[in-house]
């Protein structure tokens, strides 16, 4: 792995941020619309903080368990390739993720709802911390919702399996959870308003044409 890897991988979140404004965005939003009034804005930004924290939390520890995967498979015979064909598909469903995130085809899709097995039996655990009460709690619930089926996700922690490490699939999730960080922050504060403004087809279309620039630039380093 490389820098521009990790400052793909950032950008790939940062990008992705219709999608994700789509997927959490109604747990984002009700940590601030559900707080007491008196709390004050600043118990609701500690709220967002901490929900986000727990998210890239799970991110990360994917990564890493998704690199150990990859080292392992490295160290078989024909290793090298294994890693190739894994950053070749991580590159697939990047580009998937763009023509989704524009609007032009909708194939990722049911790749989440694959996840959606697993996700039946996690999902009722957040349900435990709701509503949200405190920073903690916000971190506990942020640590279930990370593995809420995502097809942005799957495509970087794909990505992950080919970065030879447990520590650097760590470091590609950790950017590409911090480059989600923005836009949930962002819905957070203008909950309403956000939700509005990722349906502009412009928006949609500018978004999803970054992640697909990105596709091309992972198939660039695959066979370059």
């Amino acid at each position: 792995m490389n820098e521009p890897s990790y400052i793909a991988a950032l950008l790939a979140g940062f990008f992705g941020g219709v999608h994700c404004v789509g997927m959490c965005g109604g747990i984002v939003g009700a940590l601030s619309i559900g707080t007491d009034a008196s709390a004050g804005r600043r118990r609701a930004l500690r709220l967002q903080l901490g929900y986000n924290l727990g998210r890239i939390i799970s991110y990360t520890l994917a990564g890493a368990i998704a690199g150990g995967i990859g080292l392992l498979l490295a160290r078989q015979q024909n290793g090298f390739e294994a890693q190739r064909l894994l950053y070749l598909l991580a590159a697939v469903m990047t580009l998937l993720m763009g023509l989704y995130l524009g609007g032009w085809l909708n194939l990722l899709r049911r790749i989440e709802q694959a996840g959606g097995f697993l996700w039946r039996r996690i999902e009722p655990l957040g349900r435990r911390f709701l509503p949200v009460r405190g920073f903690f709690q916000a971190i506990v619930l942020g640590l279930v919702w990370g593995w809420l089926p995502c097809g942005l996700v799957y495509s970087v922690l794909i990505w992950s399996l080919s970065a030879g490490s447990a520590p650097h699939g760590a470091l590609l999730m950790l950017s590409f959870g911090l480059g989600t960080l923005p836009n949930l922050l962002l819905m957070g504060v203008v909950a309403a308003r956000m939700r509005e403004f990722t349906h502009i087809p412009w928006v949609r279309h500018l978004a999803g044409g970054a992640v697909i620039l990105m596709s091309v630039y992972m198939f660039w380093q695959a066979f370059g």
